[in-house]
């Protein structure tokens, strides 16, 4: 190990144990790091606004979301967020939703107008979901399921599921909401509250519950840490594989022959993460923010390492390089741009985000397989030249990619593959990226989205606490851009006054059912499970997997609307893959006899066969 000298040390808190183990070392102590919550599915026109942004542009699924960011869903749309490893909101056509803040123990989000669905499969104890609305805010701690409707002057909160919930008004009243309950609160001065047993579930409640059913029967959720999002999407377009070397690895289908990983996708300015990889593929959250990419037998290959207690989200697990030995130069739109190559196995990142004294010192956060710095297992005790490192997959073919300058982060372009330079021709950028962020990096270049109305965006909202104040940081964020994101997601706040002791009592609870018209029928009992089995198969999952249309209020007696077919996601003219039954085979490459090629390993799926008398 004579190539790495000592110039200067890596901390020790830097180090994790060596392979094979799944506990953290004190690296992954640290201070509490968001993961972001992800725009995990859009169907129509959805649009996004970040603070200092121009204008609203198209959003794209596997958008990491930061505070302050909004959401708008224009007619015949829908979106769905993940924010934990069970827990998503899902919104209908025609509402605005924003994140007001994100904490290690609370997230706050503001729906101005419209329909929201939160489904939380599962959340920690202590922690809460705040959802702020114009005539209350809705406090949740305990799974279940939630519906928010906000209309002109009436907003519904139903409970489901077992959720349990807390309300209070802007008038600084509160009331506790019991599970099958619908919340009816109305504008006025007081703010009137009624309840009532909560509706039986309509098609948007069952659309909801499908989307979520997902997580439960995820195949690929063996293979990855409990708080990765995004594991249901790999069961659809890759097939895991089990190699000698590093255990078990996804395989993606669909991809070109020339396909290396981020390739696809574009450069977006996060406020916190900073420069931040969004993946075209439907596919493209996890293996591009956790794990690492190896190349086998003609295959690339996501190897997400040993599964650990907690991963540790990254906005991008590459090598940034620049031709020559100067790391420390910075890059004007006179150069020829920055280059970008996949962390292979074991590899260490180089932050570029984070704070300033981590920042460009080798890292293994999240990370529980072994550490290599040139193909070499390195132990606690090593120390380690940055400006020395080669990254393996630097040396392989069309495995580099780079952008202009003037281009990476400002406009939709996909990335070229570096055939020009040697591996040898490049230094690693230790730190901050030399690119600077402009407006337009706040998308990606994205173009420009449905606008909702400003009546929508300016509405004021009740919260139980004002949202962090926001630094002016970027040359960009100037006093127009600010009055901007104050319409957008710091409108009025309505914060109840605090109460003295002797005032401090619940909203007395409102009578149940008044005029609430004929009481609900109680479910039918479940089914035998022999009638279950000689039950009609139920119709294919593509028939019932996509969201309905906000429907408009029907009597008991009608039949909703059937859902609406799929509509592919926008590529903007880019082939995107899609999922391939189980014997495909990716690329469609053929061996020379003809043949199709098969996977590298063993397959990662096999079943342990029964022993009963039908087995064979």
């Amino acid at each position: 190990m004579n190539a790495l000298q000592c110039i200067w040390l890596v901390p020790l808190w830097f180090l994790l144990a060596l392979s094979g183990t799944s506990a953290l070392g004190q690296e992954d102590d640290e201070a509490w790091a968001p993961t972001p919550p992800r725009l995990s599915f859009t169907d129509g026109e959805v649009s996004y606004w970040r603070q200092g942004a121009d204008a609203w542009t198209r959003a794209r699924p596997n958008l990491a979301l930061t505070e302050g960011d909004a959401l708008y869903s224009g007619n015949d749309a829908n979106f769905e967020v993940q924010f934990g490893s069970r827990s998503f909101v899902r919104v209908d056509a025609n509402s605005q939703l924003s994140l007001l803040e994100q904490d290690e123990r609370r997230i706050q989000f503001k729906l101005a107008d419209g329909r929201a669905s939160f489904d939380m499969r599962s959340i920690a104890a202590g922690d809460t979901v705040e959802v702020n609305t114009p005539n209350a805010v809705f406090v949740i701690g305990h799974p279940g399921y939630y519906r928010v409707e906000v209309a002109d002057r009436d907003t519904h909160f139903i409970t489901r599921r077992g959720g349990e919930a807390t309300v209070t008004t802007a008038d600084g009243r509160s009331l506790g909401i019991y599970p099958s309950e619908d919340i009816v609160v109305t504008a006025g001065n007081p703010v009137k509250v009624a309840t009532y047993a909560a509706p039986e579930p309509d098609a948007w409640d069952r659309w909801n519950d499908a989307r979520s059913d997902r997580i439960g029967e995820s195949i690929s959720s063996r293979y990855l840490p409990p708080d990765v999002y995004g594991a249901e999407e790999l069961d659809h377009y890759g097939r895991w594989r089990v190699v000698p070397t590093y255990g078990s690895v996804w395989i993606p289908y669909g991809v070109s022959a020339t396909w290396a990983p981020y390739s696809t996708g574009s450069w977006v300015w996060d406020p916190y993460y900073e420069w931040t990889w969004i993946d075209d593929a439907p596919w493209g959250w996890a293996p591009f923010h956790y794990g690492r990419w190896v190349f086998i037998d003609g295959f690339w290959a996501w190897a997400p390492g040993p599964v650990v207690r907690r991963s540790v989200y990254s906005p991008a697990l590459v090598a940034f390089m620049i031709r020559g030995h100067d790391v420390s130069a910075s890059i004007s739109f006179g150069l020829p741009g920055l280059w970008w190559v996949a962390l292979s196995w074991g590899e260490p990142v180089l932050p570029w985000w984070g704070r300033p004294e981590r920042r460009g010192h080798p890292r293994w956060a999240g990370w529980g397989g072994p550490r290599i710095v040139n193909n070499v297992v390195i132990r606690q005790t090593t120390v380690i030249k940055a400006e020395n490192i080669h990254f393996h997959n630097a040396g392989l073919p069309r495995a580099v990619h780079t952008l202009p300058a003037d281009k990476f982060g400002r406009a939709q372009t996909r990335p070229v593959m570096e055939t020009r330079y040697r591996a040898t021709d490049f230094a690693p950028v230790r730190g901050e990226l030399p690119v600077r962020p402009s407006r337009a990096s706040l998308s990606g270049g994205a173009p420009k989205g449905v606008q909702p109305p400003r009546e929508i965006t300016s509405r004021p909202v009740v919260s139980t606490r004002m949202p962090r104040e926001r630094t002016q940081t970027e040359p960009w964020q100037d006093d127009e851009a600010r009055l901007r994101s104050r319409d957008v997601t710091q409108s009025r706040y309505v914060i109840p006054p605090v109460r003295r002791v002797e005032d401090a009592r619940s909203l007395p609870r409102p009578p149940r059912g008044a005029e609430a018209g004929p009481e609900r029928m109680p479910p039918p009992l479940p089914p035998r499970y022999g009638e279950v089995r000689r039950a009609a198969p139920p119709p294919p999952a593509a028939s019932r997997s996509q969201p309905p249309a906000r429907e408009r209020a029907l009597p008991r007696s009608e039949t909703l609307p059937s859902p609406r077919p799929a509509r592919p996601p926008a590529t903007d003219g880019m082939q995107m893959p899609r999922a391939r039954p189980e014997s495909a085979v990716p690329r469609g490459e053929a061996s020379r006899d003809g043949r199709a090629r098969p996977f590298p390993g063993q397959p990662a799926n096999q079943t342990y066969r029964s022993r009963d008398r039908n087995a064979r």
